[in-house]
C-alpha cells in the first residue's frame, strides 16, 4: 500500500523538464536509494534558500 510522507503539505503540479536533467535526476536518485521526487524537492529546496536577490546581480 503506498504511504505519503508526512511532515508537509503537498501540492501536484506538472512541469516540463529537459529530458538530459530528469537523466541526472533519476541517476541521483537510483544512486541514493531515494524516490526522484525527493531529489526534486531537495534540488528546489537549495535552489530558493541560495538564489540571489540581490538586483546589482541582474546588471552584470
Amino acid at each position: 500500500m503506498l504511504e505519503i510522507e508526512k511532515g508537509y503539505e503537498s501540492v501536484n503540479k506538472t512541469f516540463r523538464i529537459p529530458v538530459n536533467i530528469v537523466e541526472q535526476l533519476e541517476r541521483l536518485a537510483g544512486e541514493n536509494n531515494t524516490s526522484v521526487n525527493k531529489v526534486v524537492v531537495q534540488c528546489l529546496q537549495y535552489a530558493l534558500d541560495n538564489i540571489s536577490t540581490d538586483s546589482s546581480d541582474d546588471k552584470k
